[in-house]
């Protein structure tokens, strides 16, 4: 895989025209832009890092640290998007977190550059703020103050970042705000508003299940009802909005582990916080494993028309050439990494349900690792074939001849199946976990 992922960046390196937009999704095996928000630069970038902490080749790092340092600023200071956790620490945190391993050189300067950027980073996406009834608040999604998207609770490491780094955000009248508290509570709203656990909340209420977008009443905070942007309904479950829980939730929790108890007491405590997070991230685990094809390749939305035509799509692997619906691998890229973590996490906890966890992780690792998901076809620009970005919109490519999208890839799924790919990496070599917030030793 990182043979052809170096393939790739390098061609995506030579031939890209960054007057053009960041590239979002292949058509025809090529990279081109799709403008709605530029969240996935930090991941063009990004990538070319974790090729880098995987095989120590420098001409990656200096791919990813000069393209950091030329292109990335505007997103430190974008006050429109709630990205900031894709896009920063994904570029600038890959970049401080090598430094801190001691991957590469100690500098202060370069370390101050990086440090400043990610401060600033956590206070801008914290301030993108809307308080809702009952207490407590959200990070709104570009959509505006009355949207939640689920996407966004991976977009706190951001938020934890500049926490860890000693950092606040400071609001009229020199009103400090603790970035740890915006964390999580935004993290509690996505909890309680984005997922669902069974208990009778509207006919729909399937434990597990996910709402990509929550709407709120921005005059008085209260919660009006679920909705979407890239699902098929607000009563079906989007499965890359509930990867984003799966994975986000999962991280969380090793950094609230890591946290002195100290720092928690104005946030309820560990356990407190843990017990919520730790609830979400099982329960969307769980209706992962339970409503995705035998191999874990989930198609892009549970409720999706077609799949009826696919009969019981759940018994069997997944089909990416059928003529009903698409799968989305970049779905799987995102879930096996939370299962992975979540595994882990409970594995340090000696908790049964560990290994189940980690060994779906893994199974769905290595499908992805193997055709017809990784793109062997040398003309391919792509890594992960077979994702989808925007089905409503019919964003995606249909080849020619099919019914459906396939045979494409995606920024984010390229990104997270390298993200996912060192995670195991690091395990399998005995190295130190893979975490955003790897601190100086």
């Amino acid at each position: 895989m990182w043979d052809l992922s170096a393939s790739r960046i390098r061609s995506l390196e030579t031939t890209y025209d960054a007057r053009n937009g960041s590239p979002v999704f292949t058509v025809g095996g090529l990279w081109t832009s799709r403008g709605w928000t530029e969240w996935t630069q930090g991941f063009q970038y990004g990538s070319a890092l974790l090729q880098f902490d995987a095989t120590g080749d420098g001409e990656f790092l200096e791919i990813g640290r000069r393209n950091t340092v030329d292109r990335m600023a505007p997103h430190v200071s974008h006050v429109g998007v709630h990205d900031h956790g894709f896009n920063n620490v994904s570029t600038y945190g890959g970049l401080l977190r090598l430094m801190n391993e001691g991957r590469i050189p100690e500098n202060p300067w370069e370390r101050a550059f990086y440090e400043l950027a990610l401060k600033t980073s956590g206070a801008v996406q914290a301030r993108r703020w809307t308080r809702i009834d009952g207490g407590g608040g959200f990070i709104y999604s570009f959509n505006g103050p009355h949207s939640l998207f689920v996407d966004t609770v991976r977009s706190l490491r951001s938020l934890a970042i500049a926490h860890s780094l000693g950092h606040h955000l400071m609001e009229e009248n020199d009103r400090r705000v603790s970035l740890l508290e915006r964390l999580v509570q935004h993290a509690q709203a996505t909890a309680r508003f984005s997922v669902y656990y069974g208990e009778g909340r509207d006919a729909y209420d399937t434990p597990g299940r996910v709402a990509h977008e929550s709407v709120f009443n921005v005059n008085d905070g209260k919660y009006r009802c679920p909705a979407t942007q890239q699902g098929y309904s607000p009563f079906s479950t989007w499965t890359r909005g509930l990867a984003w829980a799966m994975l986000g939730f999962a991280e969380e929790l090793e950094f609230i582990e890591s946290l002195p108890a100290a720092e928690l007491e104005s946030v309820g405590g560990r356990d407190s916080v843990l017990s919520f997070m730790r609830r979400a991230a099982q329960v969307t685990s769980d209706f992962y494993l339970a409503n995705t094809a035998s191999d874990g390749i989930p198609y892009w939305d549970t409720g999706a028309p077609g799949l009826a035509a696919l009969g019981d799509w759940r018994e069997r692997p997944a089909e990416p050439f059928n003529d009903h619906e698409p799968v989305d691998s970049s779905a799987a890229a995102i879930a096996c990494q939370g299962l992975l973590r979540l595994g882990s996490w409970m594995g340090s906890r000696k908790e049964p349900e560990a290994a189940r966890f980690a060994a779906a992780g893994l199974s769905i690792l290595s499908r992805l690792l193997e055709e017809p998901y990784l793109a062997a076809e040398r003309n391919h620009q792509g890594l992960l074939l077979h994702s989808v970005y925007h089905r409503p919109n019919g964003w995606d490519s249909v080849p020619p001849g099919r019914r459906v999208p396939c045979g494409e890839s995606s920024m984010w799924g390229d990104y997270h199946l390298r993200e996912a790919a060192v995670c195991a990496q690091r395990t399998i070599e005995g190295r130190p976990p893979l975490v955003f917030w790897r601190r100086r030793a």
